[in-house]
């Protein structure tokens, strides 16, 4: 089933349909989405990282969780496939097609599914329109970066901190300076690198043409990115979709911060779910670059409005008593493209 989720785009596949060797699998899928080729002409994949996705779903077998999703980026001009990272816009897409593909019995109006993600291990519930007992995709919920009103699918992510990294601070420091720049390195959900854009020579308010335009800036956040790689614990990373580099200013439009983000070498036309949860936790730390230029509301429930290229994306992050991140929720939507046969 080719599935729109929240601002990305991709195969959804039954596990059981796909090959058991992850080795034959990834053949498949590159073939699925004709890489490696700038353009992906031989295959579905759109020229672009956030339509060269693909989730993967089986009936789960763990307590209290219905279904596990294993996410894979398929690289698009690099014959890679990567379970590196998760991705929190297709998740939004797993509610409804675990539904549709009868691996989850829709419930009154709404249907409530308990995800497991493989990738990271963490836990997620996401809230699906069924009325009738089946899915519904038409509402009133707008996102930006999609164009139109959809059913809403709120989105609640539980013990995010540290999922790729072990830790939500891996380097154990609130700020880290690497080539000379101040960056928090931070994993919510997503594994981050988070600094002030004008400490890397640009305003964070620049269109995403012009920052995959600007090589100098792409070569500077490049170096950062791969000498991070040891101390988030994830290794080298020259090959890897993780972590992704968040460049943040203040807010233009009455949110809590502006962000451009790169996931990791292209610029992110809005920024990923469970990079927007990063980011917004990562203004919360005192004196990190982020809480340096974000405008924060008062409370221990707080929505952080993260201003991106073409809109915006709220975060709701609850707090405990000791004024760290308790659960995150986001509204995102998601709609059914397509089902049927693809060829590799």
């Amino acid at each position: 089933m080719w599935m729109r989720g929240g601002t990305s785009k991709g195969g959804y596949f039954l596990k059981d349909d796909l090959p058991g060797d992850a080795a034959a699998r990834d053949a498949f899928l590159l073939g699925v989405m004709g890489s490696p080729d700038a353009r992906q002409i031989d295959g579905m994949g759109g020229a672009d990282p956030l339509t060269s996705k693909v989730a993967v779903v089986n009936t789960s077998a763990r307590d209290g969780v219905d279904v596990d999703y294993l996410f894979l980026q398929v690289f698009v001009d690099k014959a890679i496939v990567t379970d590196a990272q998760n991705c929190g816009n297709i998740l939004a897409g797993i509610g409804p097609f675990a539904i549709e593909r009868g691996l989850v019995q829709a419930t009154h109006d709404e249907t409530c599914v308990t995800i497991y993600m493989e990738n990271t291990g963490q836990v997620a519930v996401a809230t699906v329109q069924t009325p009738g007992g089946k899915v519904s995709y038409a509402g009133d919920a707008r996102i930006d970066g999609v164009p139109g009103s959809h059913a809403p699918i709120p989105l609640e992510f539980r013990d995010t901190a540290g999922s790729s990294c072990g830790a939500l601070l891996p380097s154990g420091n609130m700020v880290d300076v690497v080539n000379g720049v101040p960056v928090t390195l931070i994993d919510n959900g997503m594994p981050c690198v988070v600094m002030k854009a004008e400490d890397v020579g640009i305003t964070g308010y620049e269109d995403r043409d012009s920052l995959d335009a600007n090589a100098t800036l792409k070569a500077r956040i490049e170096a950062i990115r791969l000498a991070v790689g040891e101390r988030m614990n994830l290794g080298d990373v020259t090959e890897k979709s993780v972590p992704k580099m968040m460049l943040v200013a203040p807010p233009k439009h009455g949110g809590a911060v502006t962000v451009r983000s790169f996931i990791p070498h292209r610029a992110h036309a809005t920024i990923g779910v469970l990079g927007a949860v990063s980011v917004a936790t990562a203004c919360l730390i005192p004196g990190s670059p982020a809480a340096e230029v974000a405008d924060i509301p008062e409370g221990n429930r707080k929505t952080l409005s993260v201003e991106h290229p073409t809109g915006e994306m709220s975060c709701v992050l609850e707090l405990d008593a000791t004024g760290a991140v308790k659960t995150a929720a986001l509204l995102r939507t998601a709609r059914k493209l397509m089902d049927g046969v693809v060829f590799a």
